[in-house]
């Protein structure tokens, strides 16, 4: 009996009739069939805002992203049980590499990022504090928090499980309930990865959400305090952001769109080169990974005119030794379209391309896939096509295949390459192979313009390149034009894009209160206690020591340069340095980092571990012989990363604020440091 998919919404699993049966790509055996029931999808948006928001926020941003990393390796430890179901998706084992476990490893890389770069709460404090008026009593900033709206991701049917988790974990850790609506075709392999995480009890309630199927009036329900997601088509997203609800509420709408990714050859590249086998293993690589069903694959390859047969013929060896077929049978290295829907969508777009284009290599060259009952799979043989005057033919430039197909085209003068890569109207991912940096710094800025990434290749980039089609977690993903005028991903980018962004105006004390770090004129706490001798739990922001002061001295500069090894003339040249813009000689600015350390470090055992740290310093002005300086420490943000030590104590992080003056009072020296420090219990 084939199994009926279920929808996850408002708490409950939904569907139980039949309706569409879902076929494997393999043999076109029925797989699973989505559901007939009808969602409730008020219910499915009232479950995320009443439920799913306050559960959200009953965590920080450091507690969702433990959250995170505990839900990668969960997955992990199920990954066998998704690879078989991705078998039916027509995914050889490395495919479903990509997709599940580079799922999970997106979901470790967003676990760091709310780890290492975001606070303990749900502000972010987004800097740095403007001054807005001169008695230093009103200032501004600006301020990152959750929206308190659901976020609703709509993936498209090639990566059912990384396609979901990429959006998902950014939003989860943005504070954000998310409901998922996978493409049918696949929809059974992301059905599975969702009853994984929702029956682990690692998701607050009303967190994730799953619709198999339409989404009926979902969007009509949506206000200014939501987000839509889209990966799919350039047709369906132009239409899916122009929904009249999504124009009148202004609800933010991303679309990670299809696009014809080229790949250049430069013309500085010969075949015997090693770039040369570079650029073709590349092509090659991209035209049958996951069939060629990638938003990243290199449609375009563009190369010198003079290159373009040896080029091709490479292309074809290496397209002959491809095995198509069941990813279960030995030896096959590409498998199936997603559907015998995929399959003839993409025979009917290379017939329209073959108008203007030759087919190089195709099913005419042995076409046979492995394996039983593949007469009933959706499998498509590897087609690399060759237009001859791309500049002459809108079709090569228009028109995707979105499966293992390729069209080559050869240009004249770099000029002309830079020309056939902007006819693609804007793409995703873009390579660039080349010996030449002189090329590469010309080509780049303008290629960038009209991409989202850009991966240059030569023979050292390769031994560790992630190769053209990767999109990586701390990269952005998205393009302009054609490819969406989107972004995802990007580290802690991502995360930003699904919070609110607000300007702040007020005293330094009531802007430090919001933020919840101290903000230099806000009031102190100075207490008999020196701050590092607090313990996490009990240190204040804003708890402060004014240290003693120390006056500099020519033997401190001679010293100090004997023991750096530092005698740049500023600090030892008499003459010079009455001639400099100081007009004296001045001390190391490493040295008044060293002297401050000196003033305001408790040297004996304590609660601070480690310095590991310093960020935004700056030398504000010179400190010369016979000036005396004088050091602020301020406690300026505290990180609790709900971490323990091997011998079991609990750590946090504190940013401390520094404020070197000299005896005027003027700043000399700004700069926060960074500590481990220890917890009580």
């Amino acid at each position: 009996m084939t199994r009926i998919l279920q929808s996850h919404i408002a708490g409950q699993w939904v569907g139980h009739e039949a309706a569409q049966t879902l076929h494997s790509a393999i043999n076109g055996r029925a797989v699973a069939a989505t559901h007939a029931e009808a969602l409730d999808f008020g219910a499915a948006v009232d479950q995320a805002r009443r439920v799913g928001v306050p559960a959200l926020m009953a965590m920080d941003f450091q507690e969702r992203a433990q959250r995170l990393k505990a839900l990668a390796k969960l997955l992990l430890e199920h990954k066998e049980a998704l690879y078989a179901v991705s078998a039916h998706t027509g995914a050889t084992r490395a495919d479903g590499w990509i997709d599940i476990e580079g799922g999970s490893g997106t979901l470790f890389a967003y676990a760091s990022v709310g780890s290492n770069e975001l606070p303990s709460g749900n502000v972010v404090h987004e800097g740095p504090v403007i001054a807005l008026g001169k008695q230093g009593g009103f200032a501004a900033t600006h301020i990152l928090v959750p929206r308190g709206g659901v976020a609703v991701h709509i993936n498209a049917f090639n990566f059912p499980v990384w396609g979901l988790l990429e959006k998902f974990a950014p939003s989860f850790l943005a504070g954000m309930p998310c409901i998922g609506k996978p493409a049918t075709a696949t929809s059974y392999l992301t059905e599975a990865a969702v009853r994984i995480m929702l029956d682990s009890g690692l998701l607050p309630p009303g967190a994730l959400q799953l619709v198999i199927g339409g989404t009926g009036d979902l969007f009509d329900r949506l206000d200014g305090a939501d987000v839509v997601t889209f990966t799919g088509s350039a047709d369906t997203a132009a239409k899916l952001r122009v929904h009249p609800n999504l124009v009148r509420q202004s609800i933010p709408f991303n679309a990670e769109a299809d696009s014809l990714n080229c790949a250049i050859l430069a013309d500085d590249v010969n075949p015997d080169d090693e770039e040369f086998e570079l650029f073709v293993r590349e092509v090659a690589r991209e035209m049958t990974t996951k069939a060629g069903q990638k938003c990243t694959a290199i449609r375009r390859a563009i190369v010198p005119r003079k290159h373009l047969d040896v080029v091709a013929e490479k292309l074809r060896v290496r397209l002959a030794k491809t095995v198509v077929g069941d990813p279960a049978v030995d030896g096959v290295r590409m498998g199936a379209l997603a559907s015998k829907a995929q399959q003839a969508d993409v025979a009917e777009r290379v017939a329209q391309l073959s108008k203007c284009a030759d087919i190089v290599f195709g099913e005419r060259d042995g076409f046979a896939p492995r394996g039983e009952g593949v007469a009933g799979g959706a499998f498509f043989s590897p087609t690399l096509l060759a237009c001859r005057q791309p500049m002459q033919h809108d079709a090569v430039h228009d028109i995707e295949a979105f499966g293992p197909v390729s069209t080559l085209m050869p240009y004249d003068g770099l000029d002309e390459a830079l020309a056939l890569a902007r006819r693609g109207k804007g793409s995703l991912v873009g390579t660039l192979v080349t010996k030449s940096p002189a090329v590469a710094a010309r080509m780049i800025p303008q290629l960038a313009a009209w991409h989202g990434r850009f991966l240059v290749l030569d023979r050292v980039a390769a031994v560790e390149s992630t190769g053209h089609g990767s999109p990586l977690p701390m990269l952005k993903h998205g393009g302009p034009g054609r490819a969406g005028g989107g972004e995802e991903l990007g580290g802690v980018r991502a995360v930003r894009h699904y919070l609110q962004r607000a300007a702040i105006q007020g005293s330094p004390t009531m802007l430090a209160a919001v933020t919840g770090e101290h903000v230099r004129g806000a009031q102190l706490v100075e207490t008999e206690v020196h701050p590092f001798r607090r313990y996490f739990e009990d240190l204040q922001i804003g708890e402060s020591l004014l240290t003693h002061r120390r006056t500099v001295s020519e033997a401190d500069i001679v010293a100090f340069g004997g023991i750096s090894g530092d005698y740049f003339y500023m600090h030892f040249d008499e003459i010079a340095a009455k001639e400099s813009a100081f007009g004296k000689r001045i001390a190391h600015g490493y040295f008044v980092l060293s002297a401050a350390a000196g003033l305001f470090v408790s040297p004996g055992v304590g609660p601070v571990l480690a310095n590991y740290g310093l960020d935004t310093l700056r030398f504000v002005k010179p400190v010369g012989i016979g000036d005396t300086i004088q050091a602020r420490l301020t406690a300026k943000r505290k990180t609790d990363r709900n971490r323990r030590d091997a011998a079991g104590v609990g750590q946090g992080v504190v940013a401390w604020d520094v404020e070197v003056t000299n005896q005027l009072g003027e700043l000399v020296a700004s700069y926060d440091i960074l500590t481990l420090v220890a917890k009580r219990g």
